[in-house]
């Protein structure tokens, strides 16, 4: 299959089951979130394999290209191709793979990176051999005055809201949903994976796709925060970041380091703010 065969990925696949509840049994079928080895390949060398949820994978491609450094901007990636590969027996993966043209500077640059990887042992932090290669000064966020324009009811409208957008999540009960809101707090778009990572690049990817301004809204994820999440959303500035479940004190460490306003504990009846900014 190749990228014109995107739409045909729902997002999840019927699996039977059976239920055990009150000592008795019922065969039914279940909607399981779909997960699969996605292989991000730029100028024809692959990178990085991550498993994800098969949908808006263009839009994950820019987001991770972005907010891993792999690109500056958007418009350092040429183009995109995506292509799903179907499982040929039963032992074997279905998979996906996307395919980017970026400009030679950054390939040069990946490459670079790629030879200081070359000869570890285990999965390490994000790829890296030692602890001195872990980047943990994130960029400033740019004060763009979104801040001050926020409405004091916004998290509390982004939580009631959210709910509504988590499609996949309602059907499979397993999968993270990132989304983008305004300074009121509405929900403008969202995306779902089974890792909150996958969500927030794909969110991320799509704004940048459509040329839409990361400073003027804040990111919702119905996750905890973990510094990961952090640095990827003050990579692009975005200037607030809200989760549902707590952060960790890395992610908190991170966000006071780039002047990025973190709240957590995200419920309608209110939330918990983490550090200042400064």
């Amino acid at each position: 299959m190749n990228d014109a065969d995107i739409d045909d990925q729902p997002g999840y696949v019927k699996r039977q089951i059976t239920r055990h509840r009150s000592g008795e049994s019922r065969d039914a079928t279940d909607d399981v979130g779909q997960e699969w080895p996605v292989a991000l390949v730029y100028n024809g060398i692959s990178h990085a394999v991550m498993m994800c949820t098969p949908r808006d994978l263009e839009a994950f491609a820019v987001g991770f290209s972005l907010t891993e450094g792999i690109v500056e901007r958007g418009s350092d990636i040429q183009d995109i191709e995506v292509f799903f590969r179907s499982a040929e027996s039963d032992s074997e993966l279905p998979y996906a793979e996307v395919h980017l043209q970026v400009v030679q500077q950054a390939f040069v640059a990946l490459k670079d990176k790629r030879r200081a990887m070359a000869g570890r042992t285990g999965c390490g932090v994000c790829g890296i051999e030692s602890i001195e290669l872990l980047d943990l000064q994130p960029e400033r966020v740019p004060d763009t005055g979104f801040l001050k324009r926020l409405a004091g009811d916004a998290i509390a409208h982004a939580a009631r809201e959210l709910p509504a957008h988590q499609r996949l999540s309602k059907l499979t009960g397993g999968l993270h949903a990132a989304a983008w809101c305004d300074e009121r707090g509405a929900v403008k778009f969202a995306f779902e994976d089974v890792g909150r990572h996958n969500a927030l690049d794909k969110l991320i990817g799509h704004l940048v796709l459509q040329r839409i301004d990361t400073t003027q809204g804040f990111v919702f994820l119905s996750s905890r925060a973990s510094y990961e999440l952090v640095r990827k959303s003050a990579r692009v500035g975005v200037p607030m970041l809200v989760t549902i479940s707590a952060p960790t004190s890395l992610a908190i460490s991170i966000a006071e380091k780039a002047g990025l306003r973190l709240a957590s504990f995200a419920r309608e009846n209110g939330f918990v703010e983490y550090g200042k900014v400064v």
